[in-house]
């Protein structure tokens, strides 16, 4: 919606116009990991393809020792201690910077990320994949992937959080590099045979409902304190607190 318009409602009037985009949002990405869950749940027809796909990955890889390296290094890029650094050193800069609402940002959307993923977790229980020769060992359940969901999450965050910094051509590139290493961190755990393909598909969608819920919710923050809408794929989600943390260091 043009921002004129939305200007133009009162305050009541626009916090509630953006809870209802951003409750649209949510629900648009959201229904896509419903479909998923069901199909889990209910042991559908897509749990068959899960599992031949599961065994023919496993046949193939299980003999190729630098593969199964490579991808343990690109696994471990998605691992919780990994992403509290990837994360938290440059929440540290910000907020020596002052930045503390991006902080508060980065904080609530990949903490909470996390205790998202784990109430899933536990709450549909599935088992994660078995083969009788396995090529590493994984604890927990399955669905969905925690890799997936955390690296869409905690990336994506850090993207939206630092895209002002960029030129519009560095910012394509960055764009295309995070999406790449996303999808890389699902896939090596394919590869490693820990997680089924609906797992990471239900990572994947599950962490864009968050974030987008994130980047919805602070938007509306943001407007609650009379400032300016923002387009986060371009501005980020606070982009004078970039720039005078910028501009400070």
């Amino acid at each position: 919606m043009p921002e004129a318009a939305v200007t133009r409602l009162g305050p009541l009037g626009r916090y509630e116009l953006r809870l209802v985009l951003a409750a649209a949002a949510v629900i648009l990405v959201g229904i896509p990991f419903g479909l998923l869950l069901q199909q889990v749940t209910s042991h559908g027809p897509l749990t068959a393809l899960d599992e031949s796909a599961a065994v023919w990955t496993n046949e193939r890889v299980r003999d190729d020792a630098l593969l199964i390296r490579v991808m343990e290094v690109i696994s471990f890029l998605g691992k919780p201690i990994f992403l509290a650094v990837a994360v938290g050193l440059p929440a540290l800069w910000l907020l020596k910077q002052g930045a503390h609402k991006l902080v508060i940002f980065l904080a609530v959307t990949c903490i909470g990320g996390g205790l998202v993923d784990s109430a899933v977790k536990l709450a549909v229980g599935r088992s994660r994949p078995v083969h009788d020769d396995p090529i590493v060992a994984a604890f927990g359940k399955s669905f969905p992937s925690g890799h997936s969901m955390s690296a869409m999450i905690c990336y994506g965050a850090l993207l939206v959080v630092f895209v002002p910094m960029l030129s519009p051509s560095v910012r394509k590139w960055a764009i295309a590099g995070t999406a790449a290493l996303v999808l890389a961190i699902g896939g090596s755990r394919l590869v490693l045979g820990v997680h089924y393909i609906s797992d990471v598909a239900g990572g994947y969608v599950l962490g864009l409902a968050w974030l987008v819920a994130s980047v919805a919710v602070f938007e509306t923050w943001r407007s609650d304190r009379g400032k300016r809408t923002t387009k986060p794929t371009v501005e980020g989600v606070e982009p004078e607190e970039v720039k005078a943390a910028v501009g400070a260091s």
